[in-house]
């Protein structure tokens, strides 16, 4: 194993625990709201970004699909120009590299199309904290301000519904509902999140 694909696979270890940096800054926000409520209507949304930190590293890839009646209704995907650089670690493991998104729009130009994308309808991501954590940090921007959303976090429901697993990674999960998984591409973590949602809320514990 080269040492750069060393980094990327410690870097993706570190990330649950990092994630809880990100939910220490949300709950500082009082931005969102956790639930573990069944819903039929929500947005799946997942950011790919340049490293850990909310606020500190920046978003280089949105994805958000849209479902009604649990039904795929709508998507919302587009890289993002991070003015700096992608580290070879975090292009190792999504796939995104510097040229992708030399000509891609910024995130100050992408923040409102996304908040009308979403709309008021609840969020559902998987380790939650880490995505509001990026998205609240986008009120930093001048003229924005992100709503105070209800989220749903699938690895809390999965910790809860899905017992046969060492662990509740994204992928740990698609594996054991051997389900089709893009992984690190924000649109296919947004399909296997939704996946892991309608199998938790499906099922009967």
């Amino acid at each position: 194993m080269t040492n750069w694909n060393t980094e990327a696979f410690e870097l993706l270890d570190k990330k649950p625990k990092q994630q809880n940096w990100g939910a220490r800054r949300a709950s500082k926000d009082k931005k969102y709201i956790t639930s573990s409520e069944s819903v039929e209507d929500y947005i799946v949304l997942d950011f790919e970004t340049t490293g850990l930190r909310a606020g500190a590293d920046k978003i280089i890839q949105i994805g958000a699909i849209k479902y009604v009646n649990h039904e795929v209704k709508d998507m919302f995907n587009t890289f993002i120009n991070p003015s700096r650089h992608i580290p070879i670690t975090v292009t190792s493991l999504t796939g995104i590299s510097n040229e992708m998104v030399e000509w891609a729009p910024s995130i100050e130009e992408k923040i409102e199309e996304l908040l009308g994308f979403i709309g008021d309808l609840p969020i559902i991501a998987h380790n939650a904290s880490f995505d509001m954590g990026f998205l609240y940090a986008l009120d930093a921007i001048e003229g924005v301000e992100i709503p105070t959303y209800t989220v749903i976090d699938t690895v809390k429901l999965a910790r809860k519904k899905i017992t046969q697993t060492p662990n509740h990674k994204l992928t740990t999960l698609t594996d054991f509902l051997q389900l089709e998984h893009d992984a690190h591409d924000a649109i296919g973590d947004c399909l296997a999140t939704a996946a892991i949602y309608q199998y938790c809320t499906q099922m009967h514990v």
